[in-house]
């Protein structure tokens, strides 16, 4: 959405179908507007539509033919066609530009549009108190309001933010993820204590708000959550704390390298690469040559965040009588992208035939890991 005045009109259709207690009556009462013959529009409300196949061309007939649609499936089944719906203001307000004396006939059927941004933003908010449904479609237009910089629907969005107990979880959630649009130093006595309730399916957002909006006082409860039952909000915690860069929540993501759940592993190995440092780089190498588990191709990505200090010692991993942590050296060497690593790759991938634990060569995690070095460094050329 980029133009305001569009996104008005491509929602006005749906508003003036909702606002009807009789949506069969309200679209016969736009299809005679259209000035369409008597016939046209018993046809069009009997779910004839074949019958409109052979009428006239004439600048009513798309609106007419949308209207006679929305009739149909209403007469049918009793669902509304949001696609057919959303296009009735648009085609009526062109409509009455196009032929003035329908104006009139139109204006009375379908009332007036929005004024603008600000009246439809107001409808969406009130539209969060409706039914599930319209609740979700209005979280969404809100954060497209917000999107655009609209201080009403940031408003809106931060009040929903601000108390998760008087929220559906997924608007509640829908919010959260666009916290950065909206999201201010106000909201932290409330997601705070959406945090503190661990019970809540909405935690694991809580966490990462919190986050993204820098609220330190969060770390030692997100802390908590790593040893949540839910490998999704353990998950969501090391992501958290990785977006905090907390050398503190350093000892509490070790032990989730030992996770139970591989995703959960791989986030923890995540964020130790994001907070960086020595304390970090060591649970890493030191999980890495333990052989903890034989997919570790994630703590090698962890290690390869740590950049040029980490390449002479993957280079001389290289030459381990293991060929497990071998591949894991390529792999990491290839992330890191350095010259230096290149040789050592180039030799693993042309001599050594050696396989895995997992059944894969040596050899070939060698080549991927050149492939992903000239990868690295032909988009670093690019961009400069």
């Amino acid at each position: 959405m980029t133009d305001h005045r569009d996104a008005v009109l491509r929602l006005w259709g749906r508003q003036l179908y909702e606002r009807q207690n009789e949506p069969l009556a309200w679209a016969e009462a736009v299809l005679k507007a259209t000035g369409r013959p008597p016939t046209a529009v018993t046809a069009a409300m009997s779910g004839r539509l074949d019958a409109l196949t052979d009428s006239p061309s004439d600048r009513a007939q798309l609106l007419f033919r949308t209207v006679a649609k929305l009739a149909a499936n209403l007469r049918v089944d009793g669902h509304y066609d949001t696609d057919v719906g959303t296009r009735i203001g648009p085609l009526a307000l062109r409509l009455g530009e196009l032929e003035p004396p329908l104006a009139g006939p139109l204006g009375d059927a379908l009332g007036h549009p929005p004024d603008g941004p600000a009246s439809l933003v107001t409808v969406h908010a009130a539209e969060l108190s409706s039914s599930r449904a319209i609740r979700l479609r209005a979280i969404d237009a809100l954060l497209e309001w917000a999107e655009l910089g609209h201080p009403q629907a940031r408003t809106a969005l931060s009040e929903v933010a601000s108390d998760h107990r008087t929220q559906d979880v997924t608007v509640w959630t829908k919010a959260l993820n666009r916290i950065t649009l909206f999201g201010d130093a106000n909201l932290e006595p409330g997601l705070l204590r959406a945090l503190a309730d661990t019970g809540h399916r909405g935690v694991r957002w809580s966490a990462l708000a919190c986050a993204e909006l820098g609220f330190h006082r969060a770390v030692p409860l997100i802390t908590a959550l790593l040893e949540h039952p839910d490998p999704m909000v353990r998950e969501g915690a090391c992501e958290a704390l990785g977006l905090f860069e907390e050398p503190a929540a350093i000892p509490a993501l070790t032990a989730r390298l030992d996770d139970e759940t591989t995703w959960v592993r791989s986030r923890a190995a995540m964020a130790l690469g994001q907070i960086g440092g020595d304390q970090a780089l060591a649970a890493l190498w030191q999980a890495m040559m333990e052989h903890r588990n034989p997919k570790a191709g994630h703590l090698a990505s962890a290690i390869a965040a740590f950049g040029p200090p980490v390449v002479d010692d993957l280079i001389a991993l290289t030459t381990d009588p293991d060929p497990d942590l071998r591949a894991l050296a390529c792999r990491a060497l290839g992330s890191t992208a350095d010259n230096r690593a290149l040789p050592a790759l180039e030799h693993l991938a042309a001599h050594d035939l050696a396989r895995t634990t997992l059944g894969g060569l040596v050899a070939t995690a060698a080549k991927q890991g050149l492939r992903t070095a000239h990868r690295i460094r032909d988009a670093r050329t690019t961009s400069t």
